[in-house]
């Protein structure tokens, strides 16, 4: 299987092209015409910060020239933050249960790196004005459009939490890729989503990777019937014992890319997870699979409402919550931390003074 390491600048910078062409004639990025959180707008940043998006993505096409893997981690980091308590960035903060919980384990450390890197631009900028969490949806927005998707609007305003998720909640909130169709089609309606989101979502697969502890009940100690014989194959290559925990491409086809082949991997039942591969199994689905697959412009507008609807999940807005000075820990925490060093240089001082 292909790494991220093995992407040439050539081929990211065709991406490039293929990305600019999504657009309209006008120019203009794909509106989903859905209803909006209150208190988010399109245009929430006009007046106190303009320059917000074209500082997000600046940023991030440095980062994919370098590593073009970094797109799938910040596009997963932003669905998992909404599923859990909503929009809110709380998947970011250190001292949160949400971190240390099984599903978000595997999140890449890097997708943390890069966050706070953005705010720290975005605010060097405008200011203390831009929440994390509308960071995080604009990187995930931007994720998508480097690696050749659709480039979508995406309202803003959103504020940042300040309370934790409760003890297994990721858990109750989070698809796992063993879940059947009927669970995940159970815990999109929960977040006011139906099934066609949730297929186009699960499309985001495309430019991602999966290690084998979470499909190795697809392999051993034998070949999930569902599963393409020559994939079976390629995949026990991979991972040639349970204990392995190797990482392969979600999409066998264009690893990469995102576009519509994830798709046409599922009706090749070549899906890697659990989770993938049902959604062509279940009837209730698999026309959608079908046509995403035959349509990539379809599913391109269809990702677009759905991700925009998932960006409007539980959002805080308004005087609620804040805009945090690191999105990796409350404000509270920060004066909390800023306060116990002052102490200790305090209490250092005294002793020095004796």
């Amino acid at each position: 299987m292909a790494t991220a390491k093995s992407f040439t600048p050539l081929l990211f910078i065709s991406f490039l092209l293929l990305a600019s062409c999504l657009t309209s004639a006008s120019g203009a990025k794909i509106k989903a015409n859905v209803t909006i959180a209150n208190g988010l707008a399109y245009r929430f940043y006009r007046y106190i910060c303009p320059q917000v998006e074209v500082l997000v993505r600046s940023y991030l096409l440095q980062v994919f020239s370098r590593d073009v893997g970094q797109a799938a981690g910040l596009l997963r980091l932003h669905a998992h933050d909404c599923f859990v308590q909503g929009c809110d960035g709380s998947v970011l903060l250190d001292k949160s249960i949400e971190r240390t919980e099984l599903p978000n384990l595997s999140l890449r450390p890097e997708s943390f790196q890069i966050m706070e890197t953005l705010r720290q631009i975005v605010h060097s900028q405008c200011g203390p004005v831009v929440s994390c969490s509308d960071i995080l949806t604009l990187a995930a927005r931007d994720s998508v459009f480097y690696t050749g998707g659709p480039d979508y609007a995406v309202p803003l305003g959103r504020r940042d939490g300040v309370t934790f998720p409760r003890p297994n909640q990721t858990f109750e909130d989070l698809v796992a890729p063993f879940a059947r169709t009927t669970e995940i089609i159970t815990k999109f309606a929960r977040k006011g989503m139906n099934a066609i989101d949730a297929v186009a979502l699960s499309g985001a697969h495309t430019i991602g990777i999966a290690h084998c502890s979470s499909f190795s009940e697809r392999l051993f100690p034998n070949r999930d019937p569902t599963m393409e014989i020559s994939f079976f194959n390629i995949l026990r290559q991979v991972c040639p014992a349970p204990t392995f925990n190797a990482a392969t491409s979600l999409d066998i086809r264009s690893p990469f890319r995102f576009d519509n082949l994830y798709f046409v991997d599922l009706m090749n039942r070549q899906g890697v997870f659990t989770s993938d591969q049902d959604l062509f199994e279940d009837l209730r689905t698999r026309g959608v699979v079908i046509s995403f697959a035959a349509n990539q412009l379809l599913f391109f507008q269809s990702f677009a409402v759905a991700m925009t609807k998932m960006g409007s999940v539980e959002v805080l807005t308004g005087a609620q919550g804040e805009i945090r000075s690191r999105c990796n820990m409350r404000n509270s925490d920060n004066i909390n931390d800023l306060v116990s060093v002052v102490e200790k240089d305090l209490m250092g001082s005294s002793f020095a003074m004796r």
